[in-house]
């Protein structure tokens, strides 16, 4: 197998962007709070040429920022050559995000601050995402969180992120829910409900989208511009990141990749989620007798499964490894990630199966994917629908978050 080239430069570095334009303030005030945010201490000079803003732009944006408690100053750094140096830090009270994530048997809401810490978690469990009473389940879970927080900090609180499958009112029965809740779900405002309930606002995203966007965050620098993730959960989750951005589509819903066709032996193709996702797994353990699994997924006695667990991974590895293979004959990713609701150790036992797969599949006309295992497991959704507003709001320099 190839070896993957390393990226050279960091995907969140502003790359000399920043634009001097006075109409275009907002944008260099984000491109100095990304540049920050990844060079944590960096000095005004080095802000200045990491950012390809002015010395003298830089100086007056920190000291907005600093008005607006995003930044801090260190201590001044003396002993190095030139003129003594202070370093700037995100502000970790500057701001705090809130993430939900809406699942199929359970929900949690996460609070986190700038610099993607979690200072506050809740989660529900149930037999299916219930309409009628989610708006003020949420609610309540945010109340809860929110009070912990001292007041100033509440008050730094603007946003909310939700992360939930796409068209979950499509597939609700599949879980056992009533078919009434199809009809509610199809018509629910989510969003309209969530930001008069708790005076935020609201963003919701596809929760494979969200979770990926959380593994790009949780990668180590220089982090890659270009990959593909994959996260076997009650379904398949998944996103693609290219160029260094989200993929989401035009209605944010793209890299579908679980409900694409993978072969099967002795039977037509299916859709990757029914036969490669934990809800998979547990049809195969009842019909062993093991009988309905209790909780969720990564608290379930994983060693106790076998040798169904060992089937089961044989199939999901072959299912994910023909996505890979078929995804990186359009984008040309180079990296794959996989992720799970799962103990690590079985994540890991299934990334070294993806590997193996791929290697049996055909040499095609791009370097063959390097399989990694993900980050941040069942957290992944939640902490990415918590993370995408907070970035989109003080970090991002599209053009759309500007003017949005």
């Amino acid at each position: 197998m190839s070896k993957v080239p390393k990226p050279v430069h960091d995907v969140f570095e502003a790359g000399g962007r920043g634009l001097q334009h006075h109409d275009l303030r907002r944008a260099n005030e984000r491109a100095i709070m990304s540049v920050v945010a990844f060079n944590a201490g960096a000095s005004n000079a080095e802000i200045s040429r990491l950012s390809g803003l002015a010395p003298q732009t830089v100086s007056a944006i920190l000291v907005e920022l600093e008005k607006a408690y995003l930044i801090k100053r260190g201590e001044l750094l003396r002993g190095r050559r030139g003129q003594p140096a202070t370093p700037i830090y995100i502000d970790p009270d500057g701001a705090f995000g809130v993430g939900c994530e809406i699942s199929w048997r359970h929900m949690q809401v996460y609070v986190i601050d700038l610099w993607g810490r979690t200072r506050g978690q809740a989660r529900k469990e149930y037999a299916y995402p219930d309409a009628s009473t989610i708006v003020e389940d949420i609610n309540t879970m945010v109340e809860g969180l929110l009070g912990d927080l001292s007041l100033i900090h509440q008050f730094r609180v603007h946003d909310l992120g939700i992360a939930m499958p796409t068209q979950l009112w499509r597939y609700i029965h599949l879980v056992g829910a009533p078919k009434k809740q199809s009809a509610l779900w199809e018509k629910k405002d989510l969003a309209g409900e969530l930001a008069a309930a708790t005076s935020l606002e609201v963003s919701v995203f596809n929760d494979g989208n969200a979770a990926c966007w959380a593994e790009l965050i949780a990668f180590s620098k220089p982090r890659p511009g270009d990959f593909i993730y994959l996260m076997v959960s009650r379904y398949i989750g998944a996103g693609i990141v290219g160029q260094g951005q989200l993929w989401e589509g035009p209605t944010g819903n793209s890299a579908n990749l679980g409900s694409m066709l993978v072969s099967q032996k002795d039977t037509a193709p299916v859709a990757a989620q029914y036969i490669a996702s934990i809800s998979a797994l547990e049809a195969r353990l009842v019909a062993a007798g093991h009988g309905p699994m209790a909780g969720l997924p990564d608290e379930w006695e994983w060693g106790s499964m076998e040798p169904i667990l060992s089937e089961w991974l044989e199939v999901v590895s072959k299912a994910l490894a023909e996505i890979i293979f078929n995804t990186t004959m359009v984008l040309e990713c180079k990296l794959a990630v996989v992720d799970g609701f799962m103990p690590p150790e079985v994540v890991k036992r299934l990334t070294q199966a993806v590997t193996d797969e791929l290697a049996k599949l055909p040499e095609g006309p791009y370097v063959t994917p390097r399989v990694v295992q993900g980050h941040l497991g069942s957290s992944a959704p939640v902490l990415g629908a918590a993370e995408l507003p907070l970035y989109r709001r003080y970090f991002s320099r599209s053009l759309d978050d500007l003017t949005g």
